[in-house]
């Protein structure tokens, strides 16, 4: 059986906020679209991501204003992304040496179509990762 791939599993909803999103429209947002993270951009540049986790451990426990503190204040500049054919051991292995829960997923032109995450990863059945 072929080890199932990132493309099959990622969740293919990408929203982009600009950096000065303040965060509780972030948050907003995400509770809207059902996500925990946003891409951030400078304009038409993507300049990393925020997650639900980076709003409460970055912003909230810092006793920031969440109506006063933008996106890019809070956000993680390095962006990693992995390609959709790639299987999602791979993307697994690539996390845990990155220290990160999510990977932008590109196709083969490195153009952004989703995001997996460990929550995508642990609702798959064993017999996907075999």
């Amino acid at each position: 059986m072929a080890k199932t791939s990132v493309g099959e599993v990622m969740t293919r909803r990408v929203v982009y906020l600009p950096e000065g999103t303040m965060l509780d429209e972030a948050a907003q947002a995400m509770r809207d679209q059902s996500i925990g993270d946003v891409v951030v951009t400078s304009g038409p540049t993507m300049v990393g991501v925020v997650t639900d986790r980076d709003i409460v451990i970055r912003a909230i426990a810092e006793n920031l204003p969440p109506k006063q503190t933008t996106l890019g204040s809070i956000v993680s500049h390095e962006l990693i992304m992995v390609e959709q054919s790639a299987t999602v051991d791979e993307a697994v292995q690539a996390m845990r040496q990155r220290g990160v829960r999510r990977l932008l997923v590109c196709d083969a032109d490195r153009k952004v179509v989703g995001i997996i995450s460990l929550s995508d990863v642990a609702l798959l059945p064993t017999s996907a990762l075999a």
